[in-house]
């Protein structure tokens, strides 16, 4: 089993940034791939970009390419997203994903993770 805690969620204006945080406990050594996952209410949660543990390969969802980083530290047991350059429809509930299984290349869709953390919340004042 995998555990994941989010962090760094907040208040923010809009153009500013913020750093996102996942750190994963557990048995963690067979995780293939990270990702973060966002979502308001009444709509569905949409995939922002992910991360292959091995190689470090990256995809991002087209609203957040260019302004949006995720990566690792040298302990794969984090993951980040660098969020810059906010915009008010970036506020939602941030959410961290991991999986071990194999899955195609490309954003990740929800429902390739099988472990969720709870979530951190962004909020962007305009």
């Amino acid at each position: 089993q995998v555990q994941l805690v989010e962090s760094g969620g907040g208040s923010v204006q809009a153009g500013g940034s913020l750093r996102l945080t996942c750190v994963a406990s557990g048995i963690t050594t067979r995780l293939y791939q990270m990702a973060w996952f966002r979502q308001v209410p009444g709509k569905e949660r949409e995939g922002v970009a992910n991360i292959y543990i091995r190689g470090g390969i990256t995809y991002y969802s087209d609203s957040v390419k260019g302004r949006f980083t995720i990566s690792q530290p040298g302990n794969k047991n984090m993951m980040f997203l660098q969020m810059n350059a906010l915009e008010p429809e970036d506020a939602a509930m941030y959410y961290c994903a991991a999986t071990e299984r194999r899955q195609d290349a490309g954003l990740a869709p929800e429902s390739d993770m099988e472990y969720w953390g709870k979530g951190t919340l962004v909020t962007i004042s305009s």
